[in-house]
């Protein structure tokens, strides 16, 4: 098992930067925020961007992955995010991993259009979105001519540090996002419960995550790829709760979601509010035994 933490981007960066510090600090394997404008119950709090975010997080820390869960069509362009990806990666020395997801109904959908993708059409995008994210940030030049995207003559320099790009951590649940995944993951990521924010204990999401890891692998099998090759990354507080509540509700639900097929598990830096209300104190008390818990 490997273990991640989110950041919730609310915090001007005096704050911030110390958060990040102290995720690679406590020995997290990776770290993580989220890429919206708005975002349910921050609305009308502080919000700060991806891109500024990453960027900075890189230049504060050293070792550990740095992630967005996710990016998705509602904000910009495949173009403009592939270019934004490339520096990032390159500012941390290859430590980046994108997030990607279809998006959904919320602030970001409304925002900047009239009429907000249906459920169906933001799926369809979605799988070209993929897949031209996917050429631009492994070609030098890209031309690309898609039902929803287009790329003329895209010059991509420089490239990912990583090669041949940086790692996809693709959020799916249905079967068309699975085989996006089994396409093109290197991480599949789930939070639980599809199209559900309401937080229930761990051990009601197990019967969940055992059918979706099935999906998964089901789709990777249909193309020819190993399962084994795509890691499972849950993400913890949106509908899966309970795993800050003590360090041994952790380490539980550590070992329950590694016996249904999890690698990766992450959970929310603790507010003092809802939601993803909790004690730091609990963070750090679990960060002493991670080491023990851990699986590379």
């Amino acid at each position: 098992m490997r273990f991640g933490i989110m950041i919730v981007p609310e915090d001007r960066w005096q704050t911030a930067r110390l958060k990040w510090r102290q995720a690679e600090q406590m020995g997290f394997d990776h770290a993580w925020t989220y890429d919206h404008l708005n975002w349910r119950a921050f609305r009308a709090k502080e919000w700060f961007t991806l891109v500024p975010t990453l960027t900075a997080a890189a230049v504060e820390t050293e070792r550990i992955g740095l992630g967005v869960l996710v990016a998705s069509p509602n904000l910009r362009h495949p173009v403009h995010l592939a270019k934004d990806v490339a520096a990032i990666d390159d500012i941390s020395d290859g430590r980046l991993i994108l997030g990607l997801g279809a998006g959904a109904a919320g602030f970001d959908s409304t925002m900047t259009r009239r009429t907000p993708w249906s459920r169906s059409e933001r799926t369809e995008r979605f799988a070209e979105y993929v897949e031209l994210t996917d050429q631009l940030l492994t070609q030098p030049v890209t031309t690309f001519d898609g039902r929803y995207y287009l790329a003329n003559e895209v010059h991509s320099y420089p490239l990912c540090r990583q090669q041949p790009r940086v790692p996809f951590a693709i959020a799916a649940s249905g079967p068309r996002g699975m085989r996006v995944v089994a396409r093109h993951a290197s991480y599949w990521v789930t939070t639980g419960e599809p199209n559900q924010f309401a937080s229930a204990p761990y051990e009601q999401a197990l019967p969940v995550l055992r059918r979706q890891v099935e999906a998964l692998e089901k789709a990777c099998v249909e193309i020819g790829r190993d399962p084994s090759t795509v890691s499972r990354l849950l993400v913890t507080g949106p509908t899966v709760g309970g795993v800050l509540d003590s360090p041994a509700a952790f380490f539980d639900a550590a070992g329950r979601f590694a016996e249904a097929g999890i690698t990766d598990f992450v959970v929310q830096w603790p507010r003092p509010d809802e939601p993803f209300q909790g004690k730091v104190e609990v963070l750090e008390k679990i960060a002493e035994d991670l080491d023990r818990h851990r699986i590379t």
